[in-house]
């Protein structure tokens, strides 16, 4: 078994991905993880993990470590109707980053004055198993969270 260690992407507030305000995430569809909910300025989006960015969209990236776990970052919700727009890519798909490395400038205060809602759901692609990921204290608490800190543990 691998258990990888998954950082927060951003700095803010840990929230469980039950308490995110989108179905697909709060019931695990995507897979289990958590969130954080932002702050409201221009912030940079960093690698949760070490891998090989998988997938790049102006709103999401996907990074797959070595160990073949894909942690997927999603930078608000419905922000795929931005079109790009509050999101600037420091990196390319099929790149290799070190976690804590910046991959997208996310510019959250374009998101909420869109309408919608900034918070960062990270979660491990396709797990079907909740007990597969252990989230850290901060997450149960909704404690503060900077950007490089623990966020949850995937085991697989």
């Amino acid at each position: 078994m691998s258990t990888t260690p998954v950082h927060a992407p951003v700095s803010g507030r840990a929230v469980a991905l039950a308490d995110v305000p989108d179905p697909v995430f709060a019931q695990g569809m995507v897979g289990y993880g958590a969130a954080v909910d932002p702050p409201r300025e221009v912030i940079d989006a960093v690698a949760p993990v070490s891998g090989r960015i998988l997938k790049l969209m102006p709103h999401a990236y996907i990074i797959v470590t070595s160990e073949n776990v894909g942690v997927l970052v999603h930078l608000g919700l419905d922000t795929v109707t931005l079109n790009g727009a509050a999101f600037s890519a420091h990196v390319a798909e099929g790149d290799t980053v070190a976690a804590g490395q910046t991959v997208i400038t996310y510019d959250v205060p374009t998101v909420v004055a869109a309408g919608l809602n900034p918070v960062v759901p990270v979660v491990v692609v396709d797990e079907r198993e909740p007990g597969n990921v252990v989230v850290d204290e901060v997450v149960a608490t909704g404690s503060g969270i900077t950007a490089g800190s623990a966020l949850f543990t995937a085991n697989k």
